[in-house]
């Protein structure tokens, strides 16, 4: 199983960018999907995650509004959607999925994917 996040890149403060996380060796369109991301000298954090049924958790109250996660079942990808974008966004980007609920622990994620750094220019 792997999963493999990009779309990374630099990005002028309140500007957009789509990440893409692509799935080989399992299918995504009954998982939940969860986006951490972790910032220089800083722990991995939570962003947010969307369910099996499509409910958002919430991990960064701040992306509410601007973060939307996608999915596209026929590339068994999913994409985090991030629009009016602050420089405190900027890290690198993390995929995860597990079964069905969202979790918004790092290790509560079978399957966690390698990141996409994201930078946030002025």
């Amino acid at each position: 199983v792997q999963l493999q996040a990009s779309g990374g890149g630099l990005v002028q403060r309140g500007g957009s960018l789509r990440l893409s996380c692509a799935a080989s060796g399992i299918t995504l369109d009954s998982k939940a999907i969860a986006w951490f991301r972790q910032a220089p000298g800083k722990e991995r954090e939570g962003v947010l995650c969307l369910s099996s049924s499509d409910v958002y958790s919430y991990y960064k109250s701040d992306v509410k509004g601007r973060f939307t996660i996608s999915r596209d079942n026929s590339k068994n990808t999913v994409y985090l959607q991030m629009n009016e974008l602050k420089f405190e966004d900027s890290a690198v980007y993390y995929c995860a999925t597990r079964s069905y609920l969202c979790s918004g622990t790092w290790s509560g994620y079978h399957y966690r994917g390698q990141g996409t750094l994201v930078t946030v220019s002025s």
